[in-house]
């Protein structure tokens, strides 16, 4: 190993021992409660080493995210040859979010409940592979509505939020200790999956519920960043004050 290979390693052992250290912080106090100082005295740092690696404590935040919806994205949509059953591999997707809450709880506890963090539509091109996510997603949903498997009236994108609701809700039941000893989650999130979906089936989904203009557009599960919107008129300049569309929360 050269002495630059060296040098690498263990700037990415500090980098990686900040990131530990902050997670463990943002989920036990919040977002809000955190400092750089509390930050640099969990790794066992100075605060200016910390700046060293990171420019603010957003930043440390967006690198923490981008690991979580990354993660979500290798699990939730993980490439599996497609069903004979359209409709299975829709159950299949939300199945594997409900097992990235289970497996990485602190990632989905930072990323989904804290609502102190900041938008990551801020970091729009960071976090611009959400977008395939959740255009995957919409496309096993709308494999199974031209089959038949679930009624043509129905928009995927509200079937996305119907299916992920129950499923986000548990999760936060159970990170929160809100569930009986004796209650089983995976059990809850396979009756709650399946009882959805034979609610969509059933037509059970007739109210107007789509999502208005920017709100969710282009993202996943209404957390990632809107994709930039195209000019009508090039040669407009554009505002000052809005260089990108308004992102959506975390």
């Amino acid at each position: 190993m050269t002495r630059l290979d060296r040098q690498q390693q263990h700037r990415d052992a500090n980098r990686r021992a900040i990131l530990d250290a902050a997670l463990e912080l943002f989920v036990a106090h919040g977002y809000g409660e955190v400092s750089i100082r509390s930050i640099a005295a969990k790794a066992d740092y100075s605060p200016a080493a910390i700046y060293v690696y990171f420019a603010s404590k957003d930043d440390i935040f967006f690198a923490l995210a981008e690991e979580g919806f990354r993660l979500l994205g290798a699990s939730a949509m993980a490439s599996t040859p497609a069903s004979d059953r359209p409709i299975d591999d829709v159950r299949a997707t939300v199945w594997r979010m409900h097992e990235f809450s289970a497996q990485h709880p602190e990632y989905f506890a930072l990323v989904f409940l804290d609502r102190r963090v900041p938008r990551i539509g801020r970091e729009y091109e960071r976090f611009a592979f959400m977008t395939e996510m959740r255009a995957k997603f919409l496309a096993q949903i709308t494999r199974a509505i031209e089959s038949g498997d679930l009624p043509a009236a129905l928009d995927p994108r509200v079937v996305i939020r119907l299916l992920l609701a129950p499923i986000l809700g548990l999760a936060a039941m159970r990170l929160s200790q809100r569930l009986a000893p004796d209650e089983d989650a995976d059990a809850l999130a396979r009756n709650a999956i399946d009882a959805t979906l034979a609610g969509l089936q059933a037509g059970a989904a007739a109210h107007p519920a789509r999502p208005a203009a920017g709100d969710g557009e282009g993202c996943l599960l209404g957390l990632g960043p809107e994709p930039p919107a195209a000019n009508p008129n090039p040669s407009a300049s554009p505002s000052p004050n809005r260089t990108r569309p308004e992102p959506s929360d975390v």
